[in-house]
């Protein structure tokens, strides 16, 4: 008897599927928040690894930097930088010394040469005078990225930009999700 008067109850089912609705609007926020997000790719920095436009799954809880990582980070870390979200590539870690050697067209981190097939060029050296530094000093806590497409890039090799602080890192690139033809791991 009790079943059939809550179905009589004016407005039981519109309240029912609103708290539905509002429970799973509540885990989809602490989803994006605690542990991943998606991100779209905006601009051509990271030419060929990934295309203007593309949505990145990122990866959040827990992330620890490593070098090599496609990483996400605020668009407050440094004024050069543009866009909802800055996509490079952590190419060394904190208390490293990055080296550019324009003339090779490498970095070096350490003093060792990095392996970088996802280039398609040599890096040239910038023409503007705010990205012609050649020796970095990593900053504690932080990584110094580059955008795969050097020659293309406002990263860390701005003056404006240095190193990237770890608190401003949303996290790493795993997959790209969109458009669906470009669906891959990273």
């Amino acid at each position: 008897m009790r079943g059939a008067m809550a179905e009589k109850e004016p407005g039981r089912g519109l309240f029912e599927w609103l708290q539905t609705l509002m429970t799973a609007v509540v885990c989809i926020v602490l989803l994006f928040t605690f542990v991943g997000r998606v991100v779209r790719v905006d601009g051509l920095s990271m030419d060929p690894t990934l295309a203007h436009g593309e949505l990145l799954l990122v990866w959040s809880m827990g992330y620890e930097s490593r070098a090599g990582d496609i990483v996400i980070a605020s668009k407050t870390t440094a004024e050069p930088l543009e866009g909802e979200a800055v996509v490079k590539r952590a190419v060394a870690l904190a208390g490293q010394t990055v080296e550019l050697d324009y003339g090779e067209g490498r970095v070096l981190v350490d003093g060792q040469a990095l392996a970088e097939p996802y280039l398609l060029e040599p890096m040239a050296l910038p023409q503007k005078p705010e990205m012609q530094g050649t020796r970095f000093q990593v900053e504690a806590d932080s990584l110094f990225l580059l955008g795969d497409n050097r020659n293309g890039s406002t990263d860390s090799r701005h003056s404006g930009v240095g190193s990237v602080h770890r608190d401003c890192l949303l996290g790493r690139a795993v997959a790209v999700i969109w458009p669906l033809d470009h669906l891959r791991l990273l």
